[in-house]
């Protein structure tokens, strides 16, 4: 029987050991009990592949972010499976590599600004997870965020030195959204399309509906902008044409607005970079941001919009939502003000350090007005504060929002400049791509607070890596000019 297994083929012995770590598995996690045996043979060939070629498990992070899946495992404790487990593995994988080839490493990749700010505000978080009001909750904020700067931005700077492998990212991750978003609209043609079934429709992939039709705003720069890659109404090019009509129509049945606004954004944002009007643009949407705050903090003028208790409800129809959040009864809203106020009055008490990185949850409800609570103010789901430049200015203090906001800007000014300064059209397509990216990002933000989610941050720390990679490029590329 042995002799019958046997094979020439060098991979053949491999495949017997697999099989054999398969059945062990199985046998032992429903002999034990201990289901996540499982997974056992899925981490030996993710482990397989990834020494085989490092880009494989990269690929393979991009690929797991549409279909991963939130698991609670209780005491706060959840991650994105499988994505954040790639994530920490892409992390050790960058260690390693920092560490084997120090010397190697072109020290422009780390002395680049966008670099340096986010070291800082890496250290910065550090710093206020020790002077947390929960020590514990702050490190587990502080390691995540670890793994998707060291995983998605350093090793994104390290890996992605060609054209050919931005092509692979986007494709990954392309098939799988788009695996996705055609069984959520196909369970959602089931329920007659209908706005009060759309969170019912959307697991295990997607939380609610914001977090469906954030990816799906967040990766349309990049699946609109990949047909000019491809010749015109080849196949490559009709499938990215296709893929972004579909995704219009998908954000608008996920009936999120501030997605769909994001994406109406699009159009004018394109032209602000092409007319070098970027930084004056962000500079004027944090001077409004900063009006509108400062204008509802001044003599308690926000108590003039309390809600009525019994009005304020949940609508189950899109119509109504739009109409109740002109009138102030939109309960989704009215939330945010009830939330928002509270972190007004956390930032007095605690201005400097903040509460701690990952805190606000565990603190606000002491801080509330009940005038201006609703019907989801138990707030069972323990989300956030739905607003990152607030959320970050209660768990952070002062100087963690002026570090974001200084890397915000720095960001988009710098980004505006290598766009303009690429000689070719394939390079600025790609910076082009990751800029409104950032732009639909940023423009989520203002409602909600997505940055650490892997629906979002992902495409945050990948963007921003593209825009450094493509800067020191031209930099090498006009030395080499200089010097022949």
């Amino acid at each position: 029987m042995w002799n019958s297994l046997k094979s020439e083929h060098p991979f053949s012995k491999l495949f017997l050991v697999f099989g054999f770590i398969t059945i062990a598995s199985t046998f032992l996690a429903i002999a034990t009990g201990f289901y996540p045996l499982f997974i056992l043979p899925a981490i030996v060939l993710i482990a397989f592949v990834s020494i085989h070629d490092v880009k494989n498990l990269f690929y393979l992070l991009f690929l797991s972010v549409p279909v991963s899946t939130a698991i609670d495992f209780g005491g706060s404790f959840s991650t994105d499976f499988p994505s954040e487990l790639l994530m920490i593995a892409c992390m050790g994988i960058c260690f390693l590599y920092l560490i084997s080839n120090g010397r190697k490493i072109d020290k422009s990749l780390f002395a680049h600004p966008i670099s340096i700010l986010l070291l800082i505000q890496l250290v910065w978080i550090l710093a206020t997870s020790f002077t947390s009001m929960n020590v514990l909750v702050s490190i587990k904020y502080l390691l995540a965020k670890c793994w998707y700067i060291f995983s998605l931005y350093y090793l994104s700077l390290l890996l992605i030195k060609s054209e050919t492998v931005i092509r692979k990212i986007i494709w990954c991750f392309s098939i799988s959204l788009l695996l996705t978003v055609l069984v959520v609209m196909f369970r959602h043609s089931l329920k007659g399309f209908s706005f009060e079934e759309v969170n019912y429709v959307l697991g295990p992939f997607y939380s609610n509906h914001v977090a469906y039709a954030s990816i799906m705003v967040v990766c349309f720069p990049f699946i609109f902008l990949a047909k000019n890659w491809y010749k015109p109404y080849s196949r490559k090019w009709l499938f990215f044409a296709g893929f972004s009509a579909l995704l219009v129509v998908a954000i608008y049945l996920s009936y999120t607005r501030a997605a769909f606004a994001s994406l109406i954004l699009l159009i004018p944002s394109y032209f602000v970079i092409r007319w070098k009007l970027t930084s004056v643009s962000f500079i004027m949407a944090i001077a409004l941001l900063t009006l509108f705050f400062g204008s509802m903090a001044y003599n308690n003028t926000f108590m003039e919009y309390t809600p009525n208790f019994e009005k304020t409800v949940t609508h189950k129809n899109y119509d109504n939502l739009l109409e109740a959040t002109l009138k102030g009864e939109d309960i989704s809203t009215m939330e945010r003000f009830y939330r928002w106020i509270a972190g007004f009055y956390m930032v007095r008490e605690k201005p400097l350090m903040g509460y701690g990185p990952g805190n606000f949850y565990n603190f606000y409800k002491g801080y509330t007005l009940n005038s201006f609570r609703t019907y989801v103010s138990t707030n069972v789901e323990r989300s956030g504060i739905h607003n990152y430049f607030l959320m970050v200015l209660v768990e952070q203090g002062v100087f963690g929002l002026l570090i974001f906001l200084i890397l915000s800007f720095l960001t988009f000014s710098k980004g505006e400049a290598i766009y303009h300064k690429q000689k070719t059209k394939m390079k600025k397509n790609i910076v082009m791509m990751a800029l409104l990216s950032l732009i639909m990002i940023y423009s989520l933000l203002i409602m909600n607070d997505m940055i650490e989610t892997d629906k979002v941050g992902t495409f945050y720390f990948l963007s921003l890596a593209l825009l450094v990679n493509c800067d020191l490029d031209e930099v090498k590329t006009e030395s080499k000019r200089v010097q022949y």
